[in-house]
């Protein structure tokens, strides 16, 4: 999970071995990191009953690449409902504590590790 969680469940990914961006992977480990994303958005989705999860890829600021997944939520505050998630004050937002966010987190694993077992 990401910290601060300026977004209640917002996720990070990291491949396995660390590459400084998606095009330092062959096809196959680009398709699995993307995949893999995708399912780490879904159990966000479902964990938090966020109405949609924002996606992004980075890895200029930091040389490692690195998948974002961000919930959005329909009581957000009406001026960032349609704004960029980086848009909020991330030096405002609550650090992640596994006391307050560790139910969540185990929500996640449960899921993820769900969807790996299915066919």
């Amino acid at each position: 999970m990401g910290d601060p969680q300026v977004l209640r469940g917002y996720s990070l990914l990291l491949p396995d071995p660390v590459v400084p961006h998606l095009n330092a992977m062959g096809q196959r480990e680009q398709s699995r990191f993307l995949a893999d994303l995708a399912l780490l958005g879904q159990a966000v989705l479902e964990a938090t009953g966020a109405i949609r999860i924002n996606y992004a890829l980075f890895g200029n600021v930091e040389p490692a690449l690195h998948g974002h997944a961000l919930p959005r939520f329909a009581d957000e505050p009406q001026a960032m409902r349609r704004a960029n998630p980086w848009e909020y004050d991330w030096s405002r937002a609550p650090a992640f504590d596994v006391l307050a966010d560790g139910e969540l987190l185990q929500a996640l694993k449960v899921r993820l590790r769900n969807r790996e077992s299915s066919p």
